[in-house]
């Protein structure tokens, strides 16, 4: 339902973690996460499953990290959580350079419903969270979230965030099946399909 992107210890895996039984490697190092990770989150008496994909790099699409192994899984989601670590030299950089890979590798990646969440707040004052909130602002024109994983502050908002767009999406999704039916596009026989 969910697609974590993100570059490099960005704290994916660690959100993951904290909203699912999920027991993604998390290490202070780059590329801890090697294949995709799913979780089941809840909130509200609802769940949905989020897939940490791996850490992804300029030129991902073009084959270099592990990202382009990985950019497909997000084809399945229905909304993307972009991941950017506040405590980063540059959050636009980080915020352009993911958005530029999932332009790049096509397939409507980049249409997607985002949200934005700047991850490690609690390393920061408020002062400083809200410029670089108004700073990404700029560039960005999905919500941005405040977030720190690690302690939890703001995961509650985003994962309600996520499911509203997830059930938006999913049900747009099914009135658009419904729609097919209707004009007969789609198969509606219970009979299994068969050669015969």
């Amino acid at each position: 339902d969910t697609g974590l992107v993100g570059l490099p210890n960005a704290g994916k895996s660690t959100f993951l973690s904290s909203v699912s039984r999920a027991k993604p490697k998390i290490a202070n190092y780059p590329f801890t996460t090697l294949k995709p990770q799913l979780g089941v989150a809840y909130v509200d008496n609802k769940e949905f499953v989020i897939a940490d994909i791996p850490g992804l790099i300029e030129g991902a699409h073009e084959g270099l990290g592990l990202g382009d192994r990985f950019l497909g899984h997000i084809e399945r989601c229905a909304t993307i959580l972009h991941v950017i670590d506040a405590t980063g030299e540059d959050i636009v950089a980080a915020y352009k350079t993911i958005r530029h890979e999932l332009e790049q590798y096509g397939q409507d990646l980049s249409g997607k419903k985002e949200i934005i969440a700047l991850n490690k707040v609690d390393a920061l004052d408020d002062e400083l969270t809200s410029m670089l909130t108004e700073e990404l602002s700029k560039v960005a024109k999905s919500p941005i979230m405040p977030l720190s994983a690690a302690t939890g502050y703001g995961v509650k908002e985003i994962l309600r965030a996520l499911l509203k767009n997830v059930e938006e999406v999913r049900m747009a999704e099914q009135n658009e099946e419904n729609e097919k039916r209707e004009e007969g596009d789609v198969n509606t026989s219970s009979e299994p399909w068969s050669p015969i």
